[in-house]
């Protein structure tokens, strides 16, 4: 079957990157459509196999490269704007308009959903105050906006045949929001690219983009608590001098690491600790990959990699007391966790199995649509 590939845009390589590159992995032939392509050569070579992506209008508009999310009162338009009519197949990974796409009762298309629209949904509110847009002429307008998405985005989702979430998680927000089941397969995680240390070093890591929503400034606040245990903090963003101002002398903000010192760190760290309340959370499980065990909360898709007092330990709310008990109850454990058992079980939600598990859901989905084309 003919194939296109639909993402909401390429500027970098992260999670989301990660399974276009797992589909073009697949799907070889498949030609790839973006709101915006501004990958670099490598980045290009890895996710597009050298390939150009065709992009939309967006692509042209003034500061695209830095700031195409402020255009997103258009995404919607630009994403219909793709002729997708000679395609049989359509995949679409989506976490907020690639869903979008036009198609028609001839055509299958099978949506990887990594979250429904964050910031018309469910982080509406948090987007709003973030962009001080929350009061005023401003906030009213962008109030005209939000609604004007959110009837778009429900309206989109009749646009698909087969939702796949990428997490339990993400699977009950498809069913409450667009009122649609949807399979569930783990996104890929390069597990291969760490590898098992046994011999842990006397530190705690946790290691994010430093945005508000990741709650690295909880983590900080529960280890200035606890002044006999170090922790060191990798990323950058623009929360970073706030969460240094934060910062007891036991704690070390180290910035961004390039990808050979972030594994190093996470080869030696006593656990990794993770407050965010993820879609999936793929770093957790490369943390686990290096047989580091992760303390994290039982909320989220973090529930469904970490193994509770197995391959870490699991908090039961967002807040600085919970992680504190946490690390705490993790310090009784530690002597009884096994390394090795925390590197086999990362080997579950490895990229070989992601790509074996999707290509034979779109297999069976092709021939049930080749028996019953006219669905739609």
């Amino acid at each position: 079957m003919k194939t296109a590939i639909v993402h909401e845009w390429l500027v970098n390589y992260a999670g989301s990157e990660k399974v276009v590159e797992s589909f073009t992995n697949i799907w070889q032939d498949a030609d790839v459509f973006t709101l915006v392509d501004f990958l670099n050569d490598e980045e290009r070579r890895i996710i597009l196999k050298g390939k150009k992506a065709k992009t939309s209008f967006i692509q042209n508009l003034p500061y695209a490269k830095k700031r195409h999310r402020k255009y997103l009162p258009l995404f919607p338009k630009a994403i219909e704007s793709f002729d997708l009519s000679k395609y049989d197949l359509i995949i679409s990974s989506s976490h907020s308009v690639a869903k979008g796409v036009r198609t028609n009762k001839n055509q299958l298309h099978i949506c990887y959903c990594h979250s429904p629209m964050r910031y018309a949904w469910d982080e509406a509110d948090y987007y709003l105050k973030e962009a001080n847009l929350n009061s005023g002429i401003k906030g009213l307008v962008a109030q005209s906006i939000l609604k004007y998405l959110r009837k778009w985005d429900l309206k989109s989702a009749d646009n698909v045949d087969y939702f796949i979430a990428n997490s339990n998680h993400i699977a009950k927000k498809i069913k409450r929001i667009y009122n649609r089941l949807a399979d569930v397969i783990y996104p890929p995680v390069d597990v291969e690219k760490f590898s098992l240390a046994t011999e842990k070093e006397d530190f705690y890591l946790t290691a994010s983009r430093l945005v508000p929503y990741k709650r690295i400034d909880l983590i900080i606040e529960a280890f200035a608590r606890m002044p006999d245990k170090k922790l060191i903090v990798i990323g950058s963003g623009p929360e970073k001098e706030r969460l240094k101002a934060k910062a007891a002398s036991n704690i070390s903000l180290i910035g961004y690491q390039e990808f050979d010192s972030l594994k190093s760190y996470m080869q030696k760290a006593k656990a990794f600790v993770f407050a965010a309340e993820e879609d999936f959370g793929i770093i957790v499980v490369e943390a686990m990959a290096c047989g580091t065990p992760v303390i994290a909360g039982n909320f989220g898709g973090t529930t469904e990699s970490v193994v509770d007092k197995k391959t870490g330990v699991l908090f039961p709310n967002q807040t600085v007391d919970s992680i504190v008990e946490a690390v705490k109850n993790f310090d009784v454990i530690a002597k009884s966790i096994n390394n090795s058992e925390i590197r086999i079980h990362s080997e579950k939600f490895s990229r070989e199995i992601f790509e074996k598990n999707i290509k034979a859901y779109v297999d069976e989905k092709i021939q049930l649509f080749k028996t019953n084309p006219l669905r739609k």
